[in-house]
């Protein structure tokens, strides 16, 4: 029996989230998904998610929301952590901070699957090391499921792709997000999880990582700060699509996702 798994890159500001709402339903015309898993840790002005946005994604079918470090910057979703299970944050984070990083479920036709969420090291806060909080995590869960899927928010390439290898043949499907630009390295490792080093950003694509092209060509010449402003034109949706067998856990197809596409 087959699970399939339809994974959303960051979406960035309101009109990232506007446009997720509107595109889900032809997309899952094409991309016949079980479970709808999207990054919404820049929804909130480009930082930080609200229940309000959440409860949106929610009863557009979405099953469960990460995050990541920018999380932290929305003090509303704090309250949100504490309340909501389906909303992730790493969970390589201190354990008093509210929510956690894992979520185990089932879909629709009873398909027992887990969600779960770290956070990479380089580059980004000395929180606790992402490789061995894994270790510790998939022993629990595993003996649950075999279908998990691993959200790893890093910084480095390198880091991301380290953690593929690692994990390999322990989950089912490893994403890597945070820099928001879709790479093009989707496949399956050799021990059967599907990998992709990042799957991108779903918003204003006519921009900088979602950030008006205008402000952030202003920090790099002037080297000063200027308000984070989130662009709105070209608005693209970045996924990973991936169908996994239930019972081993394996994948056996991933595939890079873009819409609309690029010309």
């Amino acid at each position: 029996m087959e699970i399939r798994i339809f994974f959303v890159g960051d979406i960035v500001g309101r009109a990232g989230l506007e446009f997720c709402l509107e595109v889900f339903p032809t997309l899952k015309q094409q991309y016949p998904w079980d479970v709808l898993i999207v990054n919404g840790e820049n929804i909130v002005n480009g930082k930080g998610l609200s229940e309000k946005e959440a409860e949106r994604l929610f009863e557009a079918g979405v099953d469960v929301i990460t995050t990541g470090n920018h999380i932290w910057e929305n003090w509303k979703a704090r309250p949100l952590l504490t309340k909501e299970p389906r909303v992730l944050r790493p969970h390589n984070y201190p354990a008093r901070n509210p929510g956690k990083g894992y979520i185990v479920q089932a879909t629709a036709t009873g398909i027992t699957y887990a969600v779960v969420q770290l956070q990479g090291r380089v580059f980004l806060p000395p929180i606790d090391c992402p490789f061995r909080t894994v270790d510790a995590l998939l022993r629990r869960l595993r003996a649950q499921t075999p279908v998990i899927v691993l959200d790893f928010h890093a910084e480095a390439t390198a880091e991301k792709q380290a953690m593929g290898w690692y994990v390999d043949g322990r989950v089912s499907l490893m994403v890597g997000t945070h820099t928001h630009v879709q790479t093009a390295d989707a496949r399956i490792l050799p021990g059967g999880t599907g990998y992709i080093t990042d799957v991108g950003m779903t918003g204003p694509h006519h921009s900088v990582i979602g950030m008006r092209k205008e402000i952030a060509l202003r920090r790099f010449l002037l080297q000063t700060a200027f308000k984070y402003e989130v662009a709105e034109e070209d608005l693209r949706l970045s996924a990973v699509y991936a169908v996994v067998d239930s019972v081993s856990g394996k994948a056996h197809h991933i595939e890079a996702v873009v819409y609309p596409p690029f010309q």
